[in-house]
């Protein structure tokens, strides 16, 4: 039984093959490969370009047309390439998935076509019922014509034709529209697909009379001086992205095949937004999408381009992440920054112009890159208690150079800080406070110090102690009314008189605020672990200025509620003058103080028309 076994597990089976459903196949080519039907012309035009540079190879002279006819429902495309035998026409056009480009010994000259995927004409499925292909080769002039014709539901037929149905070497492609698809098949959807996907074609390409290819390129030809060509490239902009650009980009970059421009965006972009670029392989539209082509910190441009040395995906829509896609984007990060670094050296209104525009995105750059920060230190703007000023501009009023790590803490203490003559610059927008503390590495001996509250205090006039100790009182009660908010009182002399009150604190206080708030509402056991973290118990501190009259005024209450509603007042005003958000307990702190205030007012009005006090 076991070597019985033994021997049938030993006979050799028969191999079989594969049974492709076409109509499912191209089902997922519509759906998944492809975004769009629209693909199907260019790969009508990429078949026909690649027959035309397969010919050329052999024929340098040889005729280089195409020819696209849309007429009764369906298209009709003939070009003068290399041409099918019989044999051919079995050996490619029937099997999905090989490509004429290794065939013939053509292997070595891959680099010059643009399909590097045997899918070919099956695309062509995606809007077409019925394919008919008929075709005369080039290379040997003596075969007959042949003519291959596919359905969509995965059947061919295949016979030769007299010699005068095509007397000359090439192909013609006719496509019958399948339900619901004519509409791709119109001509002036076919001219508008062609003009899209083949305006920088090398050959000459037509939709009947009309022409399709548009050379040279807006950015390879010559204009009378350099103000004319930027008009030039801003209508080339207009045209294709739909904006009249800041400036243009120069993109000529010969060791990577890429010739084309790249146009600033004059609005400003998010740097999460991903950037769509025009990428054309060998003059053939690959991509308007393109997103990985450039360094995530350009996000200020948009790019159209023409090359001949990065890959295609299997679809033909993107571009395959490799070494030379790498390479490429930093050449083009590069040639962007050397425009940047040229704006800064010898047209600063531009580059003013610009940076109003995109300062995040140089600031982006900047921060990873000493050279750029370096060049445009004295360029880019930052929010400072000086007004809109550079690094550089403000470095040199300021022997330190204090800043905020964020938007609210500069809020609180800019007003005071900048009365006492201490430059602050606000570091809480996106990348600021990085490139501040990147200062001193760019332009040494400059003192680079974050400002928190104690420094502030410590800037601001004490009162006399005589003075304070008047006070005690009413700081006492001050104190005890804060106390549950994890705010201290302190008194102190300072600029501009205006300000009654200050609220200042730092992270670790609002840190320890929020740790206790959540120890309070917790049960006993994560009530327990929040109280192991409490740290040096950081506190809030609410500043009275005694030089404010107002202050004067409440500082000599005797009313012990008087006094606690006064206080809760000058809380209040103060966090909104800060422009703090509000805590629930904040906002009914607000409301009480309010209300408090009212009824001391309406209390005293009855008094005064009782005829009492």
């Amino acid at each position: 039984m076991d070597s019985q076994t033994s021997q049938s597990s030993q006979v050799p089976q028969s191999p079989h093959t594969f049974q492709v459903d076409l109509r499912g196949l191209v089902d997922l080519l519509s759906h998944h490969l492809y975004s769009s039907p629209k693909v199907y012309l260019r790969e009508l035009l990429q078949n026909a370009v690649d027959a035309i540079t397969a010919r050329r190879a052999e024929e340098p002279d040889a005729p280089a047309r195409v020819r696209l006819y849309a007429e009764g429902g369906g298209l009709r495309v003939e070009d003068s390439g290399v041409g099918l035998t019989e044999a051919d026409v079995h050996s490619l056009l029937a099997t999905i998935g090989r490509s004429s480009k290794r065939a013939d010994g053509l292997q070595e000259a891959r680099s010059d076509f643009l399909g590097q995927f045997g899918i070919g004409l099956l695309a062509c499925f995606v809007v077409a019922e019925r394919i008919r292909v008929v075709s005369r080769s080039a290379r040997t002039p003596d075969a007959a014509p042949v003519e291959w014709t596919a359905r969509d539901d995965g059947s061919y037929t295949v016979r030769t034709l007299p010699g005068d149905a095509r007397p000359e070497p090439g192909t013609t492609v006719h496509l019958v529209a399948r339900a619901g698809a004519g509409e791709w098949l119109a001509e002036q959807r076919v001219l508008a697909l062609a003009r899209d996907f083949g305006s920088l074609l090398p050959y000459d390409v037509r939709v009947g009379e009309e022409a399709v290819t548009d050379l040279p390129a807006p950015w390879d030809r010559s204009y009378p001086s350099p103000a004319t060509r930027r008009v030039a490239l801003a209508r080339h902009c207009h045209g294709l992205f739909g904006f009249t650009p800041l400036d243009s980009v120069e993109l000529d970059i010969p060791l990577a095949g890429i010739r084309g421009v790249a146009y600033v965006l004059p609005s400003a972009v998010s740097p999460a937004q991903r950037a769509g670029h025009r990428v054309h392989l060998k003059g053939m539209l690959l991509t308007e999408r393109a997103e990985q082509l450039l360094p995530d910190w350009a996000f200020f441009v948009r790019c159209v381009l023409d090359t001949d040395s990065l890959r295609p995906t299997a679809s033909r829509e993107s571009l395959y992440e490799d070494e030379t896609l790498a390479a490429v984007r930093e050449a083009l990060g590069e040639r962007i920054r050397s425009w940047l670094t040229g704006l800064a050296a010898g047209d600063p209104e531009r580059l003013a112009a610009f940076l109003s525009v995109h300062h995040l995105g140089v600031k982006s750059l900047a921060r990873h890159d000493k050279e750029m920060l370096r060049t445009m230190l004295p360029w880019l703007p930052f929010e400072t208690t000086d007004g809109r000023l550079s690094l550089e501009e403000f470095a040199q009023r300021h022997p330190v150079v204090h800043f905020t790590r964020t938007v609210e803490e500069y809020r609180q203490v800019a007003p005071i800080a900048s009365a006492q003559g201490v430059g602050v610059i606000n570091g809480g927008y996106t990348y600021d406070s990085e490139l501040v503390e990147a200062l001193p590495s760019v332009r040494p001996g400059t003192v680079v110090a974050e400002l928190d509250a104690d420094t502030v205090t410590a800037h601001l006039d004490a009162v006399h102690p005589d003075e304070e100790l008047a006070l005690a009182g009413f700081l006492a009660a001050a104190r005890a009314k804060l106390d549950p908010l994890a705010c201290d009182v302190v008194l102190r002399a300072f600029h501009p008189l205006s300000v009654p009150a200050l609220h200042l604190d730092d992270r670790a206080a609002r840190h320890e605020q929020a740790r206790a708030e959540a120890e309070a509402q917790a049960d006993d056991l994560w009530a327990g672990i929040l109280g192991s973290l409490r740290g040096g118990a950081p506190r809030a501190r609410l500043v009275l200025n005694h030089l404010n009259p107002l202050i004067r005024r409440i500082s000599s209450l005797k009313d012990p509620e008087l006094i606690g509603t006064a206080t809760e007042s000058l809380y209040g005003q103060a966090l909104l003058m800060a422009q703090r958000p509000l805590r629930p307990a904040d906002s009914a702190l607000l409301n009480r103080a309010f209300l408090g205030l009212l009824e001391w007012a309406t209390h005293g009005d009855s008094d005064s028309t009782g005829g009492g006090h």
